[in-house]
């Protein structure tokens, strides 16, 4: 089935060509596949085709139309894995930054699954053959903790318990600026960006998502927070936290590498430049889950330790875990 959207061009949007506007707001897309789309017929622009070169204007809007591409062939990788739990239904591994979760356009090696099929040749097969035993992911620039499962019942069971919200989730970032209370829950539907299809928004009609927050730590402009998650949809945390003007500090994606607040001398931007090169991602961190083994029925805990570039960062802070 081919996947179709609407991109509305926001107001005040300057001059620009569509093929050039729609390459930098629809994923994985590249210029010339844009322009052979155009030519094609699958995008229209307030309901008609229009040439490549159809210079955008606010308020219209771009109906896209792409065809779905066929899944890559995955292949087994001799990638280091860091696993803490492993049996015969299931493995716990750390994820560290960087790594993509499993193969998709412009990352068809070098994933978490790539080192899943080296490490291990029994996955569930439930899903597609990009994603063998994978149960839920973290977004790229993510580390932290996951469970894979190593044959269909186990992938059915943990499955159940995610869509249930039975499984403990909690995370760890640094985010900015301080909250007004020191725990609190963001319930507030996302969905994908109009204005930028790589992006997920807080939109009206989205699906159904909640964040709770604990306040672990304060800075001087920055906070430490534990989240516990209580819905899984794409880039959640990162999305809510923007939302109510707390972005996790570092994020390319949403704010965080921009000054959010506190700083106003020459002396303490300086100081946030410094730690914004400490931490090149989104400081965010996956660090405990919780499940009922599918076979067991014994309920299982895992904590992770917080990787190198966020314990660093908070050293610099003044915290000590």
């Amino acid at each position: 089935m081919p996947q179709e959207f609407d991109i509305v061009v926001p107001a005040g949007k300057k001059k620009e060509r569509l093929d050039v506007f729609l390459t930098h707001h629809v994923e994985n897309a590249t210029r010339t596949k844009v322009q052979a789309a155009i030519r094609a017929g699958m995008v229209l622009v307030d309901g008609n085709a229009v040439r490549v070169s159809h210079t955008v204007a606010p308020g219209e809007v771009i109906h896209v139309t792409l065809p779905k591409p066929p899944p890559p062939d995955v292949t087994a990788e001799p990638i280091p894995l860091s696993v803490v739990h492993e049996d015969q239904d299931l493995l716990v591994v750390i994820k560290p930054a960087g790594m993509v979760t499993h193969p998709a356009y412009g990352n068809y090696t070098g994933t978490l699954v790539n080192a899943l099929l080296y490490h291990c040749a029994n996955l569930s097969a439930v899903n597609d053959s990009t994603r063998p035993g994978i149960v839920h992911r973290l977004d790229k620039d993510t580390s932290g903790v996951m469970v894979v499962a190593k044959n269909d019942a186990a992938h059915a069971h943990l499955a159940r318990q995610f869509a249930r919200r039975t499984i403990i989730r909690e995370y760890w970032a640094v985010v900015w600026g301080r909250f007004a209370s020191r725990t609190g829950v963001i319930d507030a539907a996302l969905g994908r960006s109009k204005a930028d299809r790589k992006m997920m928004a807080v939109v009206a009609g989205g699906k159904h998502a909640v964040t709770g927050y604990a306040v672990l730590e304060e800075f001087p402009y920055l906070s430490l927070v534990r989240l516990k998650l209580q819905t899984g949809r794409t880039h959640q945390i990162r999305v809510h936290l923007a939302h109510i003007g707390h972005p996790v500090f570092g994020d390319p994606t949403y704010h965080g590498r921009r000054i959010n607040a506190g700083p106003g001398t020459p002396r303490q931007k300086a100081e946030i430049q410094d730690l914004l090169a400490l931490m090149p991602r989104q400081a965010l961190h996956a660090k405990t889950i919780g499940f009922i083994h599918p076979a067991t029925g014994e309920r299982m805990f895992f904590d992770s330790e917080l990787p190198e570039d966020m314990r660093i960062l908070l050293e610099q802070l003044g915290f000590r875990e």
